[in-house]
């Protein structure tokens, strides 16, 4: 992993991202907290999306999927950021994301995107609390046949995300913790 763009990015996220307020924020998880990592105000930044493909990119290939996603929105532009640095590699790495419920209109679908139940998969997010979410998303890809071996983080809080997973069978790597961010922002 190039050290440098990690920092690049880590900067990025602290200056971006990372949300401290006077009034406490409600997670995803339903938890109560006084800061908030908004990943994809990061992710947005044409540098951010870059550094965060390339550099998470290699994590999901250490982890040999063929596919990943996760639950809309969370999951989109970290998805998308990978899936980009891969065709950008000259890689195949297929993306999709899982919808709350299913549409009503079109093809009526769940899982939206490239996404192939015969491939070995990984869900992602971009910032994992307890890991509620990408669970959710798990149950989904597995209820339509897929093999879903890892989860993929960019940020993770350090609230319960790793032993959920270990619980459900996934291998969990993600590039930063949110007090590594907090120290960023904060110094």
């Amino acid at each position: 992993m190039d050290t440098s763009d990690r920092q690049a990015l880590l900067t990025l996220l602290a200056r971006h991202s990372y949300i401290r307020a006077q009034r406490e924020f409600t997670l995803a998880s339903g938890r109560r907290s006084n800061y908030y990592v908004d990943c994809k105000r990061t992710l947005y930044l044409a540098q951010g999306m870059r550094l965060a493909g390339e550099l998470m990119l290699q994590m999901v290939l250490d982890a040999g999927v063929a596919q990943l996603g996760g639950m809309a929105a969370g999951a989109l532009p970290v998805t998308d950021a990978i899936i980009a640095a891969a065709g950008y590699r000259g890689l195949d790495l297929r993306g999709f994301f899982v919808r709350k419920e299913t549409k009503d209109h079109g093809l009526q679908q769940l899982i939206e995107g490239a996404f192939r139940a015969d491939l070995a998969t990984g869900v992602i997010d971009d910032t994992i609390t307890t890991g509620g979410s990408s669970l959710a998303a798990v149950a989904a890809m597995r209820a339509a046949g897929a093999s879903v071996t890892a989860a993929f983080a960019l940020v993770d809080r350090g609230e319960g995300a790793q032993q959920a997973f270990s619980q459900a069978g996934l291998i969990y790597t993600y590039l930063f913790s949110a007090e590594e961010i907090r120290q960023a922002a904060n110094g």
